[in-house]
């Protein structure tokens, strides 16, 4: 009975210390600590907001009663490459809002397709929007349609169906 206290004291001060690791444990998953990478959320509301126009943008509404299927408005934008339609339309879809204030997303798209050797071409930058600085944080959101496009699209030498990328980069200043 000499080591009674002893195995006493060892067993509470194991208990103790499994108690302080438990209560330790707790504090620290119950702290939360934001950090500038948590601005992904931002990021993910600007990606929907630009997918959401192009899939608009996409979406026809003209069939007609004999059932042929009319052209999207981005089909037709791409088939004669006017840029002006597309600036206009793409920016009322991701900048207006319902209050009085318009958002304040600007963009910059690209259309890339393959050309009749086999190379891919991009075309010059669509957009009202001025060049990146390299300071923007932007979100990229693309679209592949099928147009009646020429080479380069908008043009009306040979002309075929062909398999187009519209690329939309997005930031908000």
């Amino acid at each position: 009975m000499v080591n009674a206290d002893g195995q006493l004291y060892t067993i509470e001060g194991f208990a103790a210390s499994l108690i302080m690791l438990i209560t330790a444990f707790l504090v620290v998953n119950s702290t939360s600590v934001y950090t500038p990478g948590d601005a992904h959320i931002s990021d993910m509301q600007l990606e929907v907001t630009g997918s959401d126009a192009l899939n608009m943008m996409t979406y026809v509404t003209n069939v007609s009663p004999g059932g042929t299927v009319g052209k999207s408005p981005l089909q037709e934008i791409v088939e004669k490459g006017d840029n002006n339609r597309f600036v206009e339309m793409f920016d009322n879809l991701t900048n207006n809002k319902t209050g009085s204030n318009r958002d304040r997303i600007q963009f910059m798209a690209n259309v890339s397709y393959v050309k009749s050797d086999g190379t891919v071409n991009t075309t010059t930058p669509l957009g009202r929007t001025r060049s990146l600085s390299g300071g923007e944080h932007t979100v990229r959101v693309t679209q592949w349609l099928i147009a009646d496009a020429g080479s380069p699209p908008g043009s009306s030498s040979g002309l075929r169906k062909r398999a187009v990328l519209v690329e939309v980069l997005l930031w908000r200043d």
